[in-house]
C-alpha cells in the first residue's frame, strides 16, 4: 500500500505537486502568482468568469496587481498558470487551497456560506494523496468541524489518506515594506504529519514558516492579529473623541507618544474601520464565545466604538456646516477617497460607504472623487456611485477627506475650498481657517 503522507512529501519537495487555489480576489491572486514565481504548476479556480478571462488575457483586476505580473504566467509558450470555473479539476491537484471571503451576515454574525459551498465541491472530489489548506479568516474550530466532516465522509482518513490545514492570510494590500515572502506564514495541522506537509507547501513561497499544535491556535491567531488592532484603534478613537472636547490635537499627542522606543505601538483614528479583517474578524470570535457561555465585551465595546465613528464625522460635518451659517441638509459635499484605507482600490467595509449613506440619509448632495475607485457600489449601503472629476471645489459646501490618498494635492485642494473637513490628518501642516480636524 503506497504511503500517502510520503508520496505527496516527495512531489512537494521536488516542486512537482500540483497547486490549486480556490477564490483568486485579494488573498488568493497573489498567493497563485508566489507559487508560479517558484516554478510550481498552478491552477486557479473561481465562480466568477469575468477573473478567468482577464487573467486568460493576462490582464489584472486589482490595482496594486500589475497585468504584466499575471501575463508572465498565464500567457506563452509553456505557461505555468491555468484558471477554470470547473471545480472538477480538483481531482488533479495535490494541494488545495482554500482562498474565499468569510463575511459577515445582516445580523453581524458569521457568514460561511463560500467555506461551506467550496468544501462541499471539494468533498467532491478529494483523493487519497491531497493536502487541504484553508485560508480564510474564521473562528476556531471552523476547519475541523465544519470540513473535516465533509472530507471524511467518503470514507477518507484525515492525516492518513488525506491532509489538513488552516495557514491563516496575512495579506496587506499595497503594502511595500511586506509580501508574502517576507511575512512568516503560520500553518497549524489537523495531526502532526498535516501540519508538516503544509510547512513544505509554503516553505516554497514565505521565508519563515511558523507550526503550531493545531488548526484551531492558527484560527485563533489570526484573530487575535485583528482584535489587537481593533481593540488599539477603538482606544485612540475614543481618545480622539475626548481630545477634541478638550481643544487637544490627538494626532500631536500620538506623535509625542510614539517617540518612546519600547512599551508604545502607534495606532491612529479615522472615520471608522475597514478592510477585510479588522471590521469582520472579532465578530467571529465574539458569537464562537457564546458557545462557551463567555460574553467578549472588551471585543464588544470596541467594535461599538469603531461601528459609531462615522456618526461622529457627520455630526462633525454638521458643526462646521452650522459655524458657516449653513444646514446639512441640501448643502453638496464631496467626499474624497471611498477605498478603505490609502492608495488602495479596496472598498470592503470601507467607512466612507457608511459617511455616505448618513449624509445622504440626512439630506446632503454627496459625491466621491477616488483616483482608485471609478465606480463604487455597496450592495449593503444601496447605492452606486461613479467619482466625480476633483474640479470646481469651490461649488461644494463641504469636501471631507475620508480616505489620504497620496495622490492628492491636499494644499491645492484646502486653497480651492470653501471647507475642509480632516478625518486622517491629511492637512498636517497646512495653516488655514477652513480646515476642520474630524
Amino acid at each position: 500500500m503506497a504511503d500517502n503522507y510520503g508520496a505527496l512529501e516527495k512531489l512537494i519537495q521536488e516542486k512537482k505537486a500540483r497547486i490549486g487555489v480556490i477564490g483568486l480576489g485579494y488573498v488568493g491572486l497573489p498567493i497563485v502568482l508566489r507559487f508560479c514565481e517558484e516554478g510550481l504548476p498552478v491552477t486557479g479556480f473561481d465562480v466568477d468568469p469575468e477573473k478567468i478571462k482577464l487573467i486568460k488575457k493576462g490582464k489584472s483586476y486589482i490595482k496594486h496587481i500589475p497585468s504584466e505580473k499575471i501575463a508572465q504566467f498565464a500567457l506563452g509558450r509553456k505557461p505555468s498558470l491555468a484558471v477554470t470555473t470547473d471545480m472538477s479539476g480538483l481531482a488533479k491537484m495535490d494541494a488545495i487551497i482554500i482562498c474565499v471571503p468569510t463575511p459577515l451576515s445582516d445580523k453581524r454574525e458569521p457568514d460561511l456560506t463560500y467555506v461551506e459551498n467550496t468544501g462541499i465541491e471539494i468533498a467532491k472530489y478529494l483523493r487519497k494523496g491531497q493536502i487541504v489548506s484553508l485560508e480564510s479568516t474564521t473562528y476556531p474550530g471552523t476547519t475541523d468541524e465544519l470540513l473535516l466532516p465533509m472530507f471524511e465522509a467518503r470514507g477518507l482518513k484525515a492525516g492518513k489518506d488525506f491532509f489538513l490545514v488552516f495557514s491563516p492570510e496575512r495579506e496587506d494590500p499595497g503594502r511595500a515594506d511586506f509580501n508574502i515572502k517576507t511575512t512568516p506564514k503560520i500553518v497549524g495541522g489537523f495531526t502532526p504529519k498535516c501540519a508538516r506537509l503544509g510547512e513544505a507547501v509554503y516553505s516554497h513561497i514565505v521565508d519563515r514558516v511558523v507550526k503550531v499544535s493545531s488548526t484551531r491556535v492558527a484560527e485563533m491567531s489570526k484573530l487575535l492579529e485583528n482584535i489587537y488592532r481593533s481593540v488599539n484603534i477603538a482606544l485612540v478613537n475614543e481618545l480622539k473623541l475626548l481630545c477634541d472636547r478638550m481643544n487637544i490635537d490627538i494626532w500631536e499627542v500620538i506623535e509625542a507618544s510614539k517617540t518612546k522606543p519600547f512599551g508604545f505601538q502607534a495606532f491612529y483614528p479615522g472615520p471608522g474601520l475597514g478592510g477585510h479583517c479588522i471590521p469582520i474578524d472579532p465578530f467571529y470570535l465574539t458569537w464562537k464565545a457564546k458557545e462557551f457561555d463567555f460574553s467578549t465585551r472588551f471585543i464588544e465595546l470596541a467594535g461599538e466604538i469603531n461601528t459609531n465613528m462615522p456618526y461622529h464625522v457627520v455630526t462633525k460635518v454638521m458643526e462646521a456646516l452650522n459655524d458657516r451659517g449653513k444646514s446639512l441638509k441640501g448643502a453638496k459635499v464631496m467626499l474624497l477617497g471611498v477605498a478603505y484605507k490609502k492608495n488602495v482600490d479596496d472598498m470592503r467595509e470601507s467607512p466612507s460607504m457608511e459617511l455616505i449613506r448618513i449624509l445622504k440619509e440626512k439630506g446632503a448632495k454627496v459625491v466621491y472623487n477616488d483616483p482608485h475607485v471609478p465606480l463604487a457600489i455597496s450592495h449593503r449601503k444601496h447605492f452606486r456611485m461613479r467619482s466625480t472629476p476633483l474640479k470646481n471645489l469651490k461649488s461644494y459646501d463641504c469636501v471631507l477627506i475620508s480616505t489620504d490618498h497620496s495622490a492628492y494635492d491636499y494644499k491645492w485642494i484646502v486653497k480651492n475650498s470653501q471647507l475642509v473637513v480632516d478625518t486622517r490628518n491629511a492637512t498636517a501642516g497646512i495653516k488655514a481657517k477652513n480646515i476642520v480636524k474630524a
